[in-house]
């Protein structure tokens, strides 16, 4: 699993094209403000250890969603981090259950359509932390 999270005054995404032909239907376009932006790859190693992936996967949201006081998290599959890839299924499930987890716990979560190639804008903050990669 790989995490790649980001701090960002501003986010916009607009969906572009379908990457998974059987995805639904969707043409979206949304902004937000003062988010935490996290780009994910579930890996095909990670078949069979999804509680811990997402137990690791929402303490890291949590972790830098506080260190920039925010309650405001999206979800963006990013199958450009590694060469191993989980089945999409695997992928979308186990993000539905870091959103329950996350919203549960009082965030806003939102995903980018799953299965879906998008534009997008996304200003990130100048500090160290508003950058991190996690290997889980």
């Amino acid at each position: 699993m790989k995490l790649l999270m980001f701090h960002a005054p501003e986010f916009w995404f607009k969906t572009f094209d379908k990457a998974i032909p059987d995805a639904p239907d969707c043409k979206e376009e949304k902004s937000f403000r003062q988010a935490v932006v996290i780009f994910y790859q579930v890996e095909g190693e990670d078949v069979g250890r999804e509680d811990g992936i997402v137990s690791k996967w929402v303490k890291n949201a949590k972790w830098i969603a506080g260190k920039f006081a925010t309650r405001t998290v999206i979800l963006h599959s990013f199958n450009h981090l590694s060469l191993s890839k989980a089945p999409p299924e695997t992928a979308h499930r186990l993000a539905a259950q870091v959103r329950g987890r996350l919203e549960r716990a009082g965030f806003s979560v939102f995903e980018t359509p799953f299965g879906y190639l998008n534009e997008w804008k996304l200003h990130v903050s100048g500090e160290s932390l508003a950058k991190v990669f996690k290997e889980i």
